[in-house]
C-alpha cells in the first residue's frame, strides 16, 4: 500500500538530522567539560563513544528490548489467527513479514522493532489477546506494521540511545565534579566554563528527553493513520485502544527506555505535564481517527 510509504523518507531524513543535532550537542557537551577538567580526552571519548553506542543500537537494539521485555518466538500453531492476520496486513502493505513474538503478561499492549522492514518485529502481550476482537487486534497489528513501513522504529531507537547516552555524559560530569573538581587556574574563565557545564549537566538531558517524548507522539498519531488507512477500518484500532488504555494493569516489564515504543504507554499512571507524556492521550487518538462518531 503505497501511502504507507509516503512518511519513509521524511523519517529517514528527519533521523540523520537528529543525529547530527544530538551528535553536535555531545561534542559541545564533551568540548565544555574537557576544558573546565583540563584533558582533552574526554573530547575524544564523547565522540568515539557515542559513535560505537549508535553502531550498537542500529545493529543490535532489537534483541535488547525483546529480552528486557520478556518476548519470546511466537509459535505458528498456538496464534494462528494473529499469525493469519500479520500475513493478510503485511502483504497488503508490501512489507516483508516481521517475526512475532509474544509475551506472557496480562497487561494488554504491543511493540515493534527491528533495524528496517527486512529484520522486523512485533510483539504482542498475552493480555491483548485475551481482550481484543478479531478487527480490534488488525487495528493493533496495521499500526504497528506503519511503524515499520514509515521507518519509526529506526529512528526512535536512534533518538532512545542518544538521549540514554547524553544523560550518561551528563551524571559522569556532575559525579566528577563533585569528587574531582576542576584542576586550579589563575583565570575566572575556568570559573565560568564550570558555571556553563553545570547547567549543561542540567538542561541538556531535560532538553533531549523532552525532544524524544515529542517525537514518540507524533509518530504515534502517523501510525495510528496509517493504520487506519491500511485496514480501511479507523473504527476496530480507536476500540482497540480504548481497551487497552481502560486496563488498569501495568505491564510488568515496564520500563522508562522503552515505553515510548509500545503502542500505549505501559505505566498506568497519569502524568502531570503533556509535554512529558510518551503517548498523545488516547481521547485525542480516537479523536484523530473517528472523530464524533
Amino acid at each position: 500500500m503505497s501511502s504507507l510509504y509516503q512518511n519513509k523518507a521524511k523519517n529517514i531524513s528527519k533521523t540523520w538530522f537528529l543525529m547530527i543535532i544530538f551528535f553536535v550537542v555531545v561534542i559541545a557537551i564533551g568540548f565544555v567539560f574537557s576544558q573546565i577538567m583540563e584533558d582533552s580526552n574526554i573530547l575524544y571519548f564523547a565522540v568515539i563513544f557515542s559513535l560505537l553506542m549508535n553502531f550498537f543500537s542500529y545493529w543490535f537494539s532489537d534483541k535488547v528490548v525483546l529480552k528486557m521485555s520478556g518476548a519470546k518466538l511466537a509459535d505458528k500453531n498456538e496464534n494462528f489467527e494473529l499469525y493469519g492476520i500479520v500475513q493478510n496486513l503485511s502483504m497488503k502493505a508490501r512489507l516483508p513479514m516481521p517475526k512475532l513474538y509474544i509475551i506472557s503478561d496480562s497487561s494488554p499492549n504491543a511493540f515493534a522493532t527491528g533495524r528496517n522492514a527486512k529484520n522486523s518485529a512485533v510483539a504482542v502481550t498475552t493480555g491483548l489477546l485475551n481482550i481484543l476482537e478479531k478487527n480490534e487486534l488488525e487495528g493493533v497489528i496495521a499500526h504497528e506494521l506503519s511503524h515499520i513501513g514509515n521507518r519509526d522504529i529506526l529512528l526512535s531507537t536512534i533518538v532512545v540511545v542518544l538521549v540514554g547516552f547524553v544523560a550518561l555524559l551528563a551524571d559522569w560530569f556532575r559525579w566528577s565534579l563533585i569528587f574531582g573538581g576542576s584542576r586550579d587556574s589563575d583565570s575566572g574563565g575556568s570559573n565560568i566554563m564550570a558555571v556553563i557545564g553545570v547547567v549543561l549537566a542540567i538542561l541538556a538531558p531535560i532538553a533531549v528527553t523532552l525532544i524524544q517524548l515529542a517525537i514518540s507522539r507524533k509518530r504515534e498519531f502517523l501510525a495510528d493513520s496509517s493504520g487506519a488507512l491500511l485496514t480501511s477500518n479507523p473504527r476496530g484500532l480507536a476500540d482497540a485502544l480504548k481497551k487497552i488504555s481502560g486496563s488498569g494493569i501495568q505491564l510488568k516489564k515496564a520500563n522508562r527506555a522503552t515505553a515510548h515504543m509500545y503502542i500505549s504507554n505501559p505505566f498506568k499512571g497519569k502524568s502531570m505535564v503533556k509535554m512529558f507524556m510518551t503517548h498523545p492521550p488516547v481521547e485525542e487518538r480516537v479523536e484523530a481517527l473517528i472523530g464524533g462518531k
